[in-house]
């Protein structure tokens, strides 16, 4: 399975299910060195940019974002 193939599952997950599978990808990394999770950190950043200049994706404003995921909580 390639890298792109598990995130188009993962992302099928139900909230929950993301939020357990987020927890231990991120409790993974606790075993990497400072200067290994900044290169994570970097490489995801210019994913995701990379995303937004090529039109994959659409930049939302925080404010909205966050509106969004208090409606979904409450």
């Amino acid at each position: 399975m390639t890298l792109k193939e598990l995130e188009t599952e993962a992302l099928r997950l139900n909230p929950a299910g993301r939020a357990r599978l987020a927890k231990k990808l991120l409790n993974s990394l606790d075993v990497l060195s400072e200067a290994e999770v900044e290169r994570l950190w970097v490489e995801e950043a210019e994913r995701r940019n990379d995303q937004i200049e090529r039109g994959v994706v659409e930049a939302r404003r925080a404010e909205d974002v966050i509106q969004d995921a208090r409606a979904r909580l409450g």
